[in-house]
């Protein structure tokens, strides 16, 4: 097993929202979304609809954090006072100085609502300040303009499209082209974080 680049025990918060550590006693907390909300996965090749789903979906989280090449977190909505979704650093590459942030979703009621933003920095500032990181990457699929939006209003760049680089998930035809966007760090002590406190304050 490898040592995480990040503690288990790691809680990120602020007075909208409580990232800690994705554990697969969280079943019960997300299995109402994977029951209820099954397209929420409808972009993602990893699929957390039904309960088999989400269990396999937590499963694939965990192992990955224990191999130590990603780090899953559950997110808690403080005002709402319950369980929101899930989000996640991937691709952890201490040597390179970079990460991804992705795997990110939120059930309906909490789309649209701000929480995103709260997340984001919080782990935004933790990738940059504590793991000082040069670079977080994001991807999506091209065709999934909500999420494309989401991730330029929290200041990414578009650093370009990987054509028919993954297939579709399962049941739709054809190939995805995923767009790659990242912030750096003089990006993120620049502009990014002053552009994101401004739009949590709001």
């Amino acid at each position: 097993m490898t040592k995480s680049l990040i503690p288990v025990d790691i809680v990120l918060e602020d007075e909208a929202v409580l990232l800690r550590a994705l554990q697969t006693s969280d079943l019960e907390h997300l299995l109402p979304f994977a029951i209820h909300e099954p397209d929420t996965w409808y972009y993602s090749l990893l699929s957390g609809a039904t309960e088999n789903g989400m269990r396999n979906y937590i499963k694939g989280a965990t192992d990955g954090r224990d191999a130590g090449h990603s780090f899953p977190f559950i997110v808690f909505d403080k005002k709402k006072n319950t369980y929101a979704g899930s989000t996640r650093f991937y691709d952890i590459q201490p040597e390179n100085k970079v990460l991804q942030l992705g795997f990110t979703w939120y059930g309906k009621a909490f789309q649209g609502t701000g929480l995103n933003k709260h997340c984001k920095f919080l782990l935004l500032q933790y990738a940059f300040e504590t793991l000082q990181m040069e670079r977080v990457e994001f991807r999506a699929d091209n065709e999934n303009a909500r999420s494309i939006a989401a991730m330029k209003s929290i200041g990414c760049k578009v650093d370009g499209i990987l054509r028919s680089n993954m297939p579709k998930p399962a049941g739709q035809p054809g190939r995805r082209d995923s767009i790659v966007l990242s912030i750096l760090k003089e990006e993120w002590y620049g502009e990014v974080k002053e552009l994101l406190l401004t739009k949590i304050k709001r």
